[in-house]
């Protein structure tokens, strides 16, 4: 009876033993995972910052962007329409039919040059106030990946 005792007892020290040691194996894996996903969260947290920022400065490029097109189409507007009331006082004081007809002429072939010319200049800065506004961004997007693949690794 007692070496049944004294087995009895050796098997529930060994699930004891047992028992701690998978409880000291389940604790530190879970600080090894809880420490995993606060720096995984401290990084999510800093990407998001920095998201933020490139919005940010994506929507300050875009608005001085705008607001450079916006005066480039005034400037345009204002001297069309200086250039159209000089040619109707040009064509009202013209002594005839013939003089009338080369000065309208020459007026139709400088403002189509002039549209062209503009239409140009404005494509020309869309296109870089498009390109610097996305600048920003796509930088951002470079990083999520990186986040991503550093959070995957890990």
């Amino acid at each position: 009876m007692m070496a049944k005792a004294k087995t009895a007892g050796e098997k529930i020290n060994g699930t004891a033993e047992t028992f701690e040691t998978a409880f000291k194996t389940g604790s530190e894996a879970l600080k090894a995972n809880f420490d995993k996903a606060v720096k995984n969260y401290d990084q999510l947290l800093g990407f998001s910052k920095d998201t933020v920022e490139a919005y940010v400065k994506a929507a300050n490029v875009a608005g001085k962007g705008a607001e450079t097109l916006h005066n480039e189409i005034y400037g345009f507007s204002k001297t069309a329409i200086e250039g159209a009331i000089a040619n109707t006082k040009a064509l009202m004081a013209s002594k005839s039919a013939h003089e009338a007809f080369e000065l309208q002429t020459g007026f139709a072939k400088s403002a189509f040059e002039s549209y062209v010319n503009e239409l140009t200049k404005l494509g020309e800065l869309f296109v870089a106030t498009s390109k610097d506004t996305f600048e920003p961004i796509q930088g951002r997007v470079q990083a999520w990946v990186e986040v991503v693949q550093s959070a995957h690794a890990a």
